[in-house]
Parts: structure tokens; C-alpha cells; sequence
């Protein structure tokens, strides 16, 4: 099987990084390294899904799309959980589409491994509880803040949280990418992010996006940030690497 950063670079993962070490060593086995491109969909709306996937270094968009093709994002994904809920919760599919906000690499599962591993009522078990948990407070509040706050704020929340999945400070991302994902116009977003550069909270140009002043972001956020921190942090308090 195609693994050619290793079985450790998986445990990047915090999902991974947390399971106990004989449940790890069967899941080793059979996690395949698969690159993610910008852009790309792993599952559309209704489909079935063929595999679960551990995000490493990439962060993935679950977008809710309307029959008019508009698109608003419900949640993002990173390195501190999975896409394909809906495998090991019964569903199946989901009216969502899963799209590759920023690209980087995944450990993905074929879904009847992930299946049989999750019937073992095993930590692992609890453990994707737990995160499909902390991924429904995040839609519920993304819900709650494109309704009731400000697109400054929305951006602020939106950039902390995908800053969360990832390595480092800075962001590949176009003004009209983050447009789509929050359901708003472009020259909002625009308008928004020049605010944010002026008052020196972040720095924009050609795409990247990069955080120079993350406790002043927080700050002129809304409360939604860090009520989804929060939570998960409590549900997800042991996911944290190992030593390897």
C-alpha cells in the first residue's frame, strides 16, 4: 500500500495520534497516504462514500449546496479530526459535498475497514463519537453566527478555526474561495480582510493569508470561536499525539 511518508506521518492525526497502541497497530496496516488537492471533492450530496479520511497537513470544507448551485459551509476539517461521519453513524451519504479547502495530505480508511474497527466498540469507537460530537456543535454554531453576526466577525471565526487544523500561521486562499465558503458576497469579504490588514490583525497578498496578530483576531471575533474551541477541547481532551 502506497505509504510513502509513513505510518507515523498518520499519527499527525490527532484521531490517530489518540488511539491506544493495539488498536493502532491494526489501523496502520490499512491507512493509505492519499495528497489532497485545492478543489478537490472527496464525497458529493447523497453519494456513497467509499472511504473515511485523516487529514494531516490539508483542510477540508463540508459545504451544504442548493439546487441553484450556491454553497455555504456548514464546517472545515482538519488535522484534528475525520471526513465521513455519516459511514460509521449508519447514514451512508449525507446532503453535504466535502471539498478540499487547503491543499496538503490525508491518511484515508476504506469504509468497510473503518466499519469493522468501529463494531469493535473500542476506544476508537468512543473517539469518533466524540469528535462527530464536537463537528455538530461546530455546524450548529456556524448556523447560529451567519445568522445573528457581522462578516467581519464570521471571517475572524472562519480564519481562527481553519488556523486551528493546520501547521503554521498562514493561509493559501483566494478572497472569492472564502467568499463561497461563507455564502457572501466577494466584495464583502474583500472589503472585510482590508479592515483586518489595516488594523494589522493579518496580512493579505496573491492568496495567502497570514495571521500576524492571532490574541487581537480572537478578540474581534464573536463569541462562536471559542464556544467550538472549547468543546472541543473537552470532548477531544485526549487526542493529543503521542510519542511516537
Amino acid at each position: 500500500m502506497a505509504t510513502p511518508q509513513g505510518p507515523l506521518d498518520a499519527r499527525r492525526n490527532q484521531l490517530l495520534a489518540a488511539l491506544p497502541s493495539d488498536e493502532w497497530g491494526r489501523w496502520a496496516g490499512q491507512l493509505e497516504y492519499f495528497p489532497l488537492h485545492l478543489g478537490q471533492v472527496l464525497y458529493e450530496s447523497g453519494r456513497p462514500q467509499t472511504h473515511v479520511y485523516f487529514p494531516t497537513t490539508a483542510i477540508v470544507s463540508l459545504l451544504y449546496v442548493m439546487e441553484d448551485g450556491a454553497s455555504a459551509e456548514i464546517a472545515v476539517v482538519g488535522c484534528e479530526g475525520v471526513v465521513g461521519v455519516a459511514l460509521f453513524m449508519g447514514g451512508e451519504t449525507t446532503p453535504s459535498r466535502a471539498v478540499v479547502q487547503s491543499a496538503g495530505g490525508c491518511h484515508r480508511l476504506r469504509a468497510a475497514a473503518l466499519k469493522a474497527e468501529f463494531n469493535r466498540y473500542g476506544e476508537g469507537m468512543h473517539l469518533l463519537l466524540r469528535y462527530t460530537q464536537a463537528l455538530l456543535t461546530q455546524m450548529a454554531q456556524t448556523a447560529v453566527c451567519n445568522r445573528h453576526h457581522l462578516l467581519e466577525q464570521q471571517l475572524c471565526r472562519w480564519l481562527l478555526l481553519s488556523l486551528d487544523r493546520i501547521p503554521g500561521d498562514e493561509l493559501v486562499m483566494t478572497q472569492e474561495l472564502i467568499a463561497n465558503m461563507l455564502g457572501v458576497r466577494r466584495e464583502g469579504v474583500t472589503e472585510a480582510a482590508l479592515k483586518l490588514q489595516r488594523q494589522g490583525l493579518i496580512e493579505y497578498s496573491r492568496g495567502h493569508i497570514k495571521v500576524v496578530d492571532r490574541p487581537a483576531l480572537e478578540s474581534r471575533s464573536c463569541e462562536c470561536y471559542a464556544v467550538v474551541k472549547r468543546e472541543y477541547d473537552r470532548l477531544l481532551a485526549t487526542a493529543r499525539p503521542e510519542a511516537a
